[in-house]
Parts: structure tokens; sequence; C-alpha cells
């Protein structure tokens, strides 16, 4: 199955993107056709049981609205508290995107997996998800992940090598200070970011704007059910969970290799041009809705 991508055909933002954002392209990594597919398939119904968070596996300081798709922090000082989703997974490859305002983050703000026995609060602030051997997190502030209690590499893993040059390219730097020496600051993560747990395979990954990050975290435990999960020490955070898609160890369906074929062909530029191509009825209605 030789497809590879980097960027996705079809973003899960929002067209206007802001111009600090597009650093993400040139960190992204190839992806394989089966991811390709996942991550520019149609998103399954907004109401999908996969999409709440956990009424039961809930520190008492976040509450969920009535869908429990959104969860937010109450204002409680000197904690740290957390939040896992309803439905984990054992198997698949699984994509969850996780919507959380810059504005409304603060520090230790964590994204990422927990099995069902991670703690869910804590005295003080600290990273919660990645604060213990149950679970792993991105800390969005600092770029850092986590896992064990420990600060390990700060992710992407190219972000070293490529900010500096991506911060001129989009005129972050003025021509007078371009051979001047400056201090690596961590990226800014917007709202939404896109959880990539590939259970089969034992790794999570991330996407920002329609670019795979790349794996941050291997050798995740085989067969263990593990759920998405956030942890947050700012009072007022509102964070919502969607499930976007998920599929199965099999190979791709060959239709669909085809009709992503299709669709790269074409190009986000011409995507509403698909009712011209010569091809039957339906198969412009596979194209139109399932990518």
């Amino acid at each position: 199955m030789g497809l590879i991508l980097s960027t996705w055909p079809r973003g899960r933002v929002d067209d206007d993107v802001p111009p600090s954002t597009t650093v993400f392209p040139l960190l992204a990594v190839p992806t394989s056709s089966r991811l390709t597919l996942t991550l520019s398939s149609s998103a399954v119904s907004a109401g999908d049981r996969r999409s709440q968070w956990s009424s039961q596996h809930c520190s008492p300081h976040f509450h969920l609205s009535p869908c429990r798709q959104k969860a937010t922090r109450s204002p409680v000082e000197l904690s740290s508290d957390a939040v896992r989703a309803e439905i984990g997974v054992k198997g698949g490859l699984h994509v969850w995107e996780v919507s959380w305002n810059p504005d409304h983050r603060g520090s230790h703000a964590v994204i990422g997996i927990s099995k069902q026995d991670s703690p869910l609060h804590g005295s003080g602030y600290k990273v919660l998800i990645g604060g213990d051997s149950l679970s792993w997190g991105w800390e969005l502030k600092t770029n850092q992940l986590w896992h064990g209690g420990k600060p390990l590499d700060c992710y992407p893993c190219e972000k070293k090598m490529l900010h500096s040059q991506a911060t001129e390219d989009f005129g972050r730097k003025s021509s007078n200070s371009r051979h001047r020496k400056e201090p690596e600051t961590p990226l800014v993560i917007p709202e939404r970011v896109q959880l990539v747990l590939d259970a089969d395979a034992g790794t999570l990954g991330f996407a920002v704007n329609g670019s795979f990050l790349g794996v941050a975290f291997r050798d995740l435990p085989a067969g263990v059910e593990l759920f998405p999960a956030v942890s947050s020490v700012r009072g007022g955070a509102r964070i919502e969970l969607r499930y976007l898609n998920g599929t199965t160890r099999n190979p791709p369906a060959l239709m669909a290799l085809c009709g992503l074929s299709i669709i790269q062909n074409l190009g986000e530029q011409r995507l509403n041009q698909v009712d011209k191509l010569p091809l039957p009825p339906l198969l412009h209605r596979y194209l139109l809705f399932c990518f």
C-alpha cells in the first residue's frame, strides 16, 4: 500500500488559519495509506459515544456538559485535575480531536492517553497525564512529552532543527537579526489537536492543522484499554472531545485507495469540481461524502 502523505487532502480545521500556525507543514512527516485514509475520511456523527468524556473517570473539579463532549474545570487553587474519555480502545487505529483554547490552558496543560487506573487528581500544580507509568502526555505549553512522571523529548522531534528556519521563512525575524542566535521558544499549539492512537502498532502521535507531526510514544502496552485523556490546572479551562474516525488492522479497501488517489490529484483547490469528473453519479457521491 504505497500511498504516502505528510499533509492529508482535507484538514479538519477552519479555512482561516492564522499565519503563526503555518510552521506545522514544515514539521509534518509522511503517513501510511492506512493513516492517510483515516485522517481524510469524513468524521463520524458528533453524537458518537466515543466523543464523550466519562462522568465516572473524572476529577470532581471537572464539570461535564449535558452531552458530555465538553469538560470545564472549576477555579480551584493548588489542584491538578484530569478527565478520561467514556470509551477506550484495545486495537485499531483511532483519531480524536481535542479542542482547547490556548488562552485558557495555563501551565501543565496536557493531552494524551491513559489506562483506566491512572490518577485523575493531585495536590499542587503538576502534570497528571504522563505523570505516572499508566499514562502518556504532551504538555502543550512547553511542547514536552511526559511518561512515568518524567519529562522526555520535545515534540515534534524536528522542532529544534526547523523552528528557526520556519520563523525566518514566515517573517518573524528581521533581516538584521538572522545571523544572531536566539533562544528557542516553544511552538504555539493551536486550539485543535488531533490525537492519533495506533493500538495495533503501539504508537501515539499528534496532528495539527492537517499535518501529522510523527510518533510521540512507542511501545504502548498491547491488549490494554487506552483512553484519550487531558489534565489541567487552570480554572475555567473548557476542553472538548470529538471522535473523528478509526479503522481495524486490515489493509485499506481498494475502492478507498482509488478514491484517495483521485482526491489527491484534484488538490484542495479543486475539490468542488468532483461532480465534473467523467465518473458515474454513484462514484461522485462516494467521493463527496466519504472524503
